[in-house]
């Protein structure tokens, strides 16, 4: 079966790596890839926003499956599209996206279905902001209601600060919306929980830790994540059972209620606090860089798990997972989350040693036989060895070793648990 896989990130490149030990693909199609997808698999230069072009791309190299990386095109509709031609695909159509694409959306449904989450309000002009401010403790969270490349929530220390985000989001400074959320702090741990769902049944595929803090200790400006641990070491087997009849089975059955059959990878974003989860976030497709740290872990046949979601046929049988921990750091170009430059050749990438190691490629490009950086997050080193300190020890020995002007990474992920 030749597959096509959608998006250009370490994510991307990680699930090309894991479906090509599978005895049932046959040639795996990345669009639009990056150079460490080139290496693996055939890059295809498309944009992925249109429809019709990649519908035409996917006819004539024959790929029976699309799996869909980032949020973007699912929330567009390209499930929709793409089954109507007779396409398989894996991500949940347009309808269901909106778990991810408008946060108003979510929270109504936690509402209806009483899961557990932060207390909020909806915000549409900056006098109803006021009058809602008065009800919130500081720090208040304020959120874009609808995509905004991870960069649409902001932690205000003060009522005066939230106000001048709440204005700017209201003046249009995200595209996807215009409508606000304010929302309660809420303080404990962060955690990761995926599920694979057919809308029906569904299992864990993981759970995981990330850091999205730029500086080391988890401090500075917010990013798309600068590296990720599994399994969690916080979800124990009391507070899973928790999360799934609280969170995630109230959130697969209300989906079906409410008409959104939701089918796919479903990532709950979790806040834990005296062995209590709540739902923070829900994302519609596998984290990056979590996926990258599961990946490497992951036994089973990642093909089979995704054609069973598609063709409603999921069982209940555990998917099995190497008892190693894993995990990814990820290298960026220095600048990054704000500006940094770009094309910057890596002049060396260390070559990795056995099966339980690997350079994720994410922002990278080929030209001319030479690989240069094309992006924030660059580069994920991703380790899967008997503990969490061996393995960061060697993910970080493996990035000293590339060579390239202007890269940083934390030397520090996992710090909450490798003592």
């Amino acid at each position: 079966m030749n597959i096509g896989i959608i998006g250009s990130g370490g994510r991307e490149h990680s699930l090309c790596f894991k479906l090509l030990q599978s005895k049932k693909v046959g040639e795996i199609f990345c669009i639009p890839g990056n150079a460490g997808t080139s290496k693996i698999c055939k890059n295809l230069d498309l944009d992925i926003s249109n429809f019709d072009k990649l519908y035409h791309s996917i006819k004539k190299n024959d790929i029976k499956l699309i799996i869909v990386g980032p949020e973007i095109p699912l929330v567009q509709g390209i499930t929709d599209f793409l089954e109507k031609k007779n396409i398989k695909v894996f991500g949940p159509d347009k309808k269901a996206s909106q778990l991810e694409g408008s946060k108003i959306f979510m929270k109504n449904l936690c509402k209806k279905f009483n899961i557990p989450a932060a207390k909020y309000v909806e915000i549409n002009d900056i006098q109803s902001a006021n009058e809602a401010l008065k009800n919130f403790k500081e720090p208040i969270v304020v959120k874009s209601d609808g995509l905004a490349a991870g960069k649409g929530v902001t932690i205000c220390n003060n009522k005066d600060d939230a106000i001048k985000d709440i204005k700017n989001i209201l003046d249009g400074k995200f595209k996807s919306s215009k409508k606000v959320i304010i929302e309660e702090f809420l303080e404990g741990e962060e955690a990761s929980y995926f599920v694979i769902t057919d809308g029906t049944n569904f299992k864990q595929i993981g759970t995981a830790q990330d850091h999205k803090r730029i500086g080391e200790g988890d401090t500075g400006l917010n990013t798309g994540g600068m590296g990720a641990y599994s399994p969690s070491q916080l979800i124990t087997e009391e507070i899973e059972k928790k999360i799934i009849n609280k969170i995630i089975i109230p959130t697969i059955e209300g989906m079906k209620k409410i008409g959104c059959k939701y089918k796919g990878i479903l990532y709950a974003g979790l806040m834990i606090k005296n062995n209590e989860p709540k739902l923070i976030e829900y994302n519609i497709r596998f984290g990056d860089p979590e996926c990258q740290a599961l990946m490497l872990r992951l036994e089973d046949d990642l093909l089979e798990i995704i054609l069973s979601s598609i063709d409603e046929k999921l069982d209940n049988k555990p998917i099995k997972w190497s008892q190693n921990p894993s995990i990814t750091i990820v290298a960026a170009s220095r600048g990054y989350p704000e500006s940094y430059e770009t094309k910057k050749e890596i002049k060396k990438i260390p070559k990795c040693l056995n099966k339980n190691e690997y350079i994720f490629h994410a922002g990278t490009t080929e030209i001319d036989g030479k690989i240069f950086t094309n992006g924030g997050r660059v580069l994920n080193s991703t380790v899967s060895l008997p503990s969490m300190k061996s393995s960061r020890d060697r993910a970080v020995e493996l990035l000293d070793q590339v060579i390239w002007e202007n890269k940083y990474f934390r030397k520090d992920i996992g710090w909450r648990v490798i003592k």
